[in-house]
C-alpha cells in the first residue's frame, strides 16, 4: 500500500517576515517596505529566505502599530517613524556590525558619477541621493542618462522636441529598452540643488523625482518603468 502523501509543513517564518507579511495585507509592497526602513528591497526579501531583518523588528513593530491605531500611510511619515528603532546588527562577538558604504567621490573639479540598476531602482536609487546633496551643497551642475522601454518615450529617438536631440545622446539595447541623456556641461545641464529639492519633495526617492521630471516634462509615458538610472555632475563654467 502506497504511503499517503502528508501536506508539506508552512514554510517557517520569522517575526521581520510575518511584520512584512501584515504590512503588506496593509496595502504595502517589498519596495514600500524598504523605503520605510531605509534599506534595498533585496533586504526585505532575504526576511523570507534567508531569515534576516531581526535588528527591525522594533521599527517594523512601530509602523505597524502607527498604521493601524493611527492611521497613518505616508510612506515618508512611516519611515520617520521607524528610524529611531532601526538598530543595526550585531556580531557573534556582540559588537555592533559595520555597514559596508560607499563614500561619495566628486572630484575638485566638481566631476562625480553614480549609477543605479534594476536591484538600486527598486527602492528609489537611494545610493545617489548623497551624489545629488553633495553636488547642491558645492553648487554643481547636474546631468542624467535614463533606461527605460522604447514604448515608454513619448519621442522618437534623435527628436529635436527631446532633450538628446542628435542620435549620439541615444542609446538601443538588444532587449528592446533605449538609454536617452539629459543635460550636458555643452547645454549647462540642470541645477543640482533644483534636482536635490525634488528628490527631497520625492520623500528620498531619486527613481521617482526623475520619473516626474520626465513626465511632467512630456518626455516619458505615465506608466513608463525606469531600468537604470545614471547622474553625473561638474562644476558650472
Amino acid at each position: 500500500m502506497p504511503p499517503r502523501r502528508r501536506n508539506p509543513p508552512a514554510p517557517h517564518r520569522n517575526e521581520a517576515a510575518r511584520l512584512a507579511d501584515q504590512l503588506q495585507q496593509a496595502g504595502y509592497t517589498k519596495r514600500d517596505i524598504a523605503r520605510i526602513i531605509n534599506r534595498d528591497a533585496s533586504l526585505v526579501s532575504q526576511f523570507y529566505t534567508k531569515n534576516k531583518g531581526a535588528a527591525f523588528v522594533p521599527a517594523l513593530t512601530q509602523v505597524l502599530t502607527a498604521v493601524h491605531t493611527a492611521g497613518i500611510s505616508d510612506i515618508t511619515e512611516l519611515a520617520s517613524i521607524a528610524a529611531p528603532h532601526t538598530t543595526r546588527r550585531t556580531t557573534a562577538s556582540g559588537t555592533r556590525a559595520r555597514v559596508r558604504t560607499k563614500a561619495v567621490l566628486i572630484t575638485p573639479t566638481g566631476t562625480g558619477t553614480g549609477r543605479a540598476g534594476a536591484q538600486a531602482i527598486a527602492s528609489g536609487s537611494a545610493r545617489l541621493r548623497p551624489l545629488i546633496a553633495e553636488a547642491a551643497r558645492q553648487g554643481l551642475r547636474l546631468a542624467f542618462t535614463v533606461r527605460l522601454a522604447k514604448t515608454g518615450y513619448v519621442h522618437v529617438s534623435g527628436s529635436r522636441t527631446d532633450s538628446p536631440g542628435i542620435r549620439r545622446g541615444v542609446i538601443q539595447r538588444a532587449d528592446h529598452t533605449e538609454e536617452r541623456s539629459y543635460g550636458s556641461a555643452a547645454t549647462g545641464g540642470f541645477s543640482a540643488a533644483d534636482i536635490a529639492r525634488r528628490v527631497d519633495a520625492a520623500g528620498g526617492d531619486v527613481t521617482a523625482a526623475i520619473h516626474r521630471w520626465l513626465v511632467e516634462t512630456g518626455r516619458i509615458h505615465a506608466d513608463a518603468h525606469i531600468t537604470h538610472l545614471e547622474i553625473r555632475t561638474w562644476h558650472p563654467r
